[in-house]
């Protein structure tokens, strides 16, 4: 697989050893604040604030720490956040989306340049690489709910575009405004999916040695790390040579 699929499996990988528990529920939360505060506090009738619970329960985060972030939302100490995306290119000319959630635009703003910067790459303006990529809805489940035929023949009925199935689970992909439906139809079938977001996927993707391919990850693990950064996406193809070495 390639992508950000194959970067996200290693980041699996690293993230169960040795992630830092305490700021993934920080982002998690902060995006469950954030979506509450745009729309209804009731995850049924909130299709952002769902995803955002789904990707906390997904890293199992304590039910009490969804609930105090949902009423943080009403309440008004609650922190204002900016809502950003930054696109640019890393190393390897690898297009690279950043979106992020920050209560203070020119230090992230400044955060993120530099670590392009260090890279070998560069920022871009907003725009500049999005094109490359297609927003779409994602779904996500684990491999063990269903086989590949049968999950591919459920997504088609539920609506979705298509579906990719392989040991790390099952991946169905919708348009942007079928995202609700076709996941409320499938979690009526296998049950709570572990995602239901919108995401951007890449058109096609460009190959990377080794070398650029290390720096590359390097920076994409670099600003997972950010606190204010949400979801890095990038449209690389790198060896399966170094995603062992990355992920050993």
């Amino acid at each position: 697989m390639a992508g950000h699929s194959q970067f996200k499996n290693i980041m699996h990988r690293k993230g169960r050893q040795d992630a830092v528990r305490s700021k993934l529920f920080s982002k998690l939360a902060r995006e469950i604040t954030v979506a509450a505060k745009m729309g209804l506090p009731d995850p049924a009738m909130n299709p952002r604030l769902r995803a955002a619970v789904l990707a906390a329960r997904a890293e199992n985060m304590p039910k009490d720490n969804i609930e105090r972030a949902i009423k943080k939302a009403s309440g008004g100490d609650a922190e204002s956040y900016d809502e950003i995306r930054y696109e640019g290119y890393g190393p390897g000319g690898v297009a690279v989306i950043v979106e992020v959630l920050t209560d203070n635009r020119n230090r992230t703003a400044s955060d993120v340049r530099s670590y392009f910067t260090k890279s070998g790459g560069n920022l871009a303006e907003t725009g500049a690489v999005s094109f490359m990529f297609d927003r779409v809805g994602l779904v996500e489940f684990d491999a063990g709910v269903a086989d590949a035929d049968t999950m591919l023949e459920a997504a088609i009925e539920a609506g979705a575009d298509d579906v990719v199935s392989g040991e790390g689970g099952h991946e169905i992909y919708t348009a942007q405004d079928s995202l609700r439906e076709v996941a409320k139809a499938l979690e009526a079938k296998f049950g709570e999916p572990r995602k239901a977001a919108l995401i951007w996927k890449p058109q096609n993707t460009v190959a990377v040695d080794d070398e650029q391919g290390e720096k590359l990850l390097r920076l994409i693990e670099t600003l997972n790390d950010h606190d204010d950064v949400q979801n890095v996406y990038a449209n690389f193809d790198v060896s399966e040579s170094l995603l062992a070495k990355m992920s050993a």
